[in-house]
């Protein structure tokens, strides 16, 4: 446990669950958490779910009522992730004049990302309703005193215009609408911050990535120090050929990139599907998504104060097969 001052609020931040609540449970009992009243809490702590509760897993209906009943009961913060944002999108009717039916299309790749969230709901429609309504109270990012939350990429300039337009930093329905737009404004806080930045290949090239889809841009780091090549900025499951990542970085793309200095406060994110011993990226990045509906695992940090991350402050449950096993 985490030596914690007096009088010091003390966070314990989770990542991508995709309905893996069974783990979720056991993760929170290792971390001292207990139910009490049907609620898990903690005398002490307070999780921060950094969004996608939902998709793909088998408990994803599970999952969403325990973390919504821990953050209306006060024991849990949450931020939205791209899969609830996907969610409001692909069930939101487009208005009059749209040339799609739907905020998110009705594609195969989309349909194939929600399909199992739907399955779990098919026969509580009103229900999936309501937590599409919470959804709108998800903030897209938390700035709290000492460190900092957001699902996929901490975009300064973004985060300081959205929150002039909405102070809670929850977006609405009229937001959702204007995000189909990519080069909008809307479309470019959701992208960013939900899905992080991204920077076309060179030369036209384009990669297929291991989900077998092809792809013409790669999702970058918003923290790079100096870059020199491709390969020094690449943020995401699949490498880049080697290629491509050996090839010098232009002085154009460099100028693309984001920013997020040492001396920032910490910054937590998921979303990225990450593999091996979770440990801090930088002394203040850490991303928590270590791909736990993918036979991975489900990653906290627990959070007392310091600026500068800790490895020792990781925690973690080893995804057992039984909880992202096809349903019966």
């Amino acid at each position: 446990m985490p030596e914690l001052n007096a009088g010091q609020p003390a966070y314990d931040l989770i990542g991508d669950i995709h309905g893996c609540a069974q783990t979720l449970e056991i993760l929170l009992h290792q971390m001292g958490y207990r139910k009490r009243q049907g609620i898990w809490q903690h005398p002490s702590r307070q999780v921060v779910f950094l969004g996608d509760i939902i998709d793909r897993g088998p408990r994803i209906r599970q999952s969403l009522h325990l973390v919504r009943d821990m953050v209306e009961h006060g024991s849990a913060l949450i931020v939205m992730g791209n899969h609830e944002y996907n969610a409001l999108a692909y069930c939101t009717r487009s208005r009059p004049g749209s040339t799609q039916s739907h905020v998110r299309a009705h594609t195969e790749r989309n349909q194939r990302q929600i399909r199992e969230t739907l399955a779990e709901f098919e026969h509580h429609d009103l229900e999936w309703q309501d937590f599409l309504q919470w959804f709108y109270t998800l903030p897209l990012f938390l700035e709290m005193d000492g460190f900092r939350v957001v699902h996929a990429c901490w975009n300064h300039k973004l985060i300081r215009q959205f929150r002039d337009k909405f102070p809670d930093g929850c977006m609405n329905e009229d937001f959702l609408h204007a995000s189909m737009a990519d080069e909008s404004f809307a479309g470019k806080v959701t992208d960013h911050l939900l899905r992080g930045t991204d920077m076309k290949l060179p030369d036209g090239l384009a990669i297929t990535s291991k989900d077998g889809f092809t792809r013409r841009f790669f999702r970058t780091k918003f923290w790079a120090s100096n870059p020199e090549t491709y390969g020094d900025i690449v943020f995401q499951p699949d490498p880049l050929p080697k290629d491509i990542a050996t090839r010098p970085l232009p002085e154009a793309a460099r100028g693309e990139l984001l920013s997020y200095g040492r001396g920032e406060p910490p910054v937590f994110v998921g979303h990225y599907w990450m593999t091996g011993k979770p440990e801090p990226i930088t002394p203040n990045v850490a991303c928590l998504d270590y791909s736990a509906v993918k036979y991975g695992k489900l990653v906290a940090y627990r959070w007392s104060g310091e600026q500068q991350l800790r490895q020792e402050n990781f925690v973690w449950v080893n995804v057992d097969r039984t909880d992202v096993s096809p349903r019966a």
